[in-house]
């Protein structure tokens, strides 16, 4: 089962994009911080990040608020398609 701010990544990231399908979310661990791991596709790539990163700014900020509200610490990682 997906944490809150994986759930919240994901549902803001397939508002974003043209290819819904295409988003993935994943988690991961490191050094007591929870890790979530945003993929999209190659075409979507820059409607996720937004000019001058300030979409990518903003998820982040989301995943900070959503992380605070449930007592954990979690960072965004924005992956490239491969």
């Amino acid at each position: 089962m997906a944490s809150p701010v994986a759930a919240v990544v994901e549902v803001a990231a397939r508002a974003l994009v043209d290819a819904p399908e295409k988003v993935a979310v994943a988690e991961a661990e490191h050094r007591g911080t929870t890790v979530v791991e945003l993929t999209v596709a190659q075409a979507d790539t820059g409607k996720v990040i937004g000019r001058q990163g300030r979409i990518a700014e903003a998820l982040r900020m989301l995943v900070a608020a959503t992380a605070h509200h449930h007592g954990i610490r979690a960072t965004l990682d924005i992956r490239d398609p491969e």
